[in-house]
């Protein structure tokens, strides 16, 4: 079995809210992490109680075969696409995150433009050199496939440049 691994500390938690509870679906979870020895090498275990229902949850993430430095929150990866979220979920959260910006605390604001930016920036990962979009393989999740069918033109390089370099100045005038 492979685990799927998780680039950064950000690109696990996000997964893990995109992933809630199997029995009542809350994400609510205080997670704890730590590097455990498995059968396939190392892991990183993230576990905890589920806040909704008290159902103890546990996933185990496989080890990234170079480690990301931590830059500014978030830091989800590194120079290679997700194996985690497909590009489909990505633009979603880039979506949800700058669709709920707070108009009343600018640092919230920031941070929620932020990981807006940092999502956008995760689809654009998915495209190989010299393609002008992000190909049909980069959609392996129900979620993911329903974001692109909805508007398959949102995920040319373009457009998505233009949406990601909004998001930016945005951040930069609150």
């Amino acid at each position: 079995m492979t685990l799927p691994v998780a680039r950064t500390r950000d690109e696990a938690h996000l997964y893990l809210d995109l992933n809630p509870c199997g029995r009542c679906r809350s994400a609510d979870t205080a997670w704890e992490h730590a590097l455990v020895a498995v059968p396939e090498g190392m892991a990183v275990r993230y576990s905890g109680t589920c806040s909704g229902c008290g159902a103890e949850r546990r996933h185990l993430f496989g080890v990234p075969e170079r480690e990301v430095a931590a830059g500014r929150f978030p830091t989800f990866g590194g120079p290679e696409p997700s194996r985690l979220l497909d590009a489909g979920e990505w633009l979603w959260v880039a979506d949800l995150t700058a669709g709920s910006v707070p108009a009343d605390d600018p640092d919230a604001a920031r941070q929620a433009l932020a990981i807006a930016v940092a999502a956008v920036e995760e689809v654009v990962k998915f495209v190989p050199p010299g393609a002008e979009e992000v190909p049909e393989g980069a959609f392996w999740t129900e979620l993911g496939r329903q974001v692109r069918i909805a508007e398959p033109g949102r995920f040319e390089v373009d457009r998505l440049l233009i949406v990601r370099d909004a998001y930016r100045r945005l951040a930069e005038s609150r």
